[in-house]
């Protein structure tokens, strides 16, 4: 009797609930649950439609002992997704606009009483705090120019600050996958350290987790890309389908930029890369985009909208991304400065840092 209770219990301990109300209905379409696998594709496992209260609830047991989920609203172009992280016996509770209007996108909420749940809307909390800083200030800034030294310095205040607040949380995360995700809030070249503790306790937890098993494996090889090292050749697919090669670039200082269409912090930081590049494009500096997108529309698209004018490629695999991978690439956005000769100088400048590297690099000539 024991143990049936005790198998009893732990088939219990990998079910989830959730429950799904949505305010836009899209006839004759249903709402979608999808899993993301470890090559990062989205893999739909069920679909149900809305009842009469506008609500669906998904019931199952978690794969690959937990891992992340998509609430893919209707499955139309450009929809609503609300990512959730389930590891089994959670309770969730959604609620979201359903669509993406062309000039705002969905709300949602999420509720829990999971460590993954709390965990993440508390840095999502962080994360939005700082977004809504950053709207005012480029509205500030396309109106009075002469404020962006000003704003710059608060920029980078601010964006301490909510590192600091995110860190803070991590120790709580402990071996919780919210810890895996939250990594992405972690810039690689100012946290390594930080990125090294979630590390151990995946090592001691669940080393063989087949999400956390890849992060580990980047983490190890991120070392091995040096400064003073020859860069990796990336040689893949531009916009226009024809491929170009990072050594064609050579005679130049190259910032190979790490960077995705669905990456909050790396289109955020797209306007300061876009003066950076006016500023220098003639004295010898390029940009080499590299984007770990799959969807090719949405590259091409956050391309044009963020009207980034420099050289771009990518092979459309995520974080299986052959340049992503030679470079151990775990979080974005991430940049890589070269010299003439394609050597790496300097690794995860950005911003005011990047500035004033080049204005070092360029100065008097």
């Amino acid at each position: 009797m024991l143990a049936f209770f005790l198998m009893s219990f732990a088939l219990q301990a990998q079910e989830y609930t959730v429950q799904v109300k949505v305010k836009q209905i899209v006839p004759q379409r249903k709402v979608y649950l999808e899993f993301l696998n470890a090559r990062g594709q989205a893999i739909k496992i069920d679909s149900l439609s809305p009842d009469q209260n506008n609500s669906v609830v998904f019931r199952g047991k978690v794969l690959d002992d937990g891992g992340f989920y998509l609430i893919n609203f209707y499955d139309i172009a450009n929809p609503q997704k609300v990512m959730v992280i389930l590891e089994g016996n959670e309770q969730v509770q959604i609620e979201a606009d359903g669509v993406n209007l062309p000039d705002k996108p969905g709300t949602y909420r999420v509720v829990g009483e999971s460590i993954n749940i709390k965990m993440m809307n508390q840095v999502m909390a962080i994360s939005k705090g700082l977004e809504k800083k950053v709207i005012a200030w480029n509205a500030e800034i396309q109106k009075t120019p002469a404020s962006q030294t000003r704003i710059q310095k608060e920029f980078e205040t601010s964006q301490n600050a909510a590192l600091s607040q995110i860190k803070a949380l991590i120790p709580q995360m402990g071996a919780n996958l919210v810890a895996l995700w939250t990594t992405n809030f972690l810039p690689v070249e100012t946290e390594m350290a930080t990125l090294e503790i979630i590390a151990e306790k995946f090592k001691a937890a669940r080393p063989n987790h087949v999400q956390i098993k890849p992060f580990l494996e980047n983490l190890k090889r991120l070392k091995g890309v040096s400064i003073g090292s020859e860069a990796p050749e990336i040689s893949l697919p531009s916009p226009n389908g024809e491929k170009v090669a990072l050594s064609s670039l050579r005679g130049k200082y190259v910032l190979i930029d790490f960077w995705a269409s669905w990456c909050g912090p790396c289109r955020r930081e797209n306007p300061n890369v876009i003066k950076t590049y006016a500023r220098f494009k003639d004295k010898g500096f390029e940009i080499f985009g590299v984007s770990l997108d799959q969807d090719k529309s949405a590259w091409l698209k956050a391309i044009d909208t963020d009207q980034l004018t420099w050289k771009h490629v990518s092979d459309l695999q995520y974080w299986n991304s052959v340049a992503a991978q030679a470079y151990q690439v775990s979080a974005i956005p991430m940049t890589f400065m070269l010299d003439r000769e394609g050597k790496i100088m300097a690794k995860g400048l950005r911003g005011a840092s990047l500035d004033q590297f080049l204005e070092n690099l360029f100065k008097g000539k």
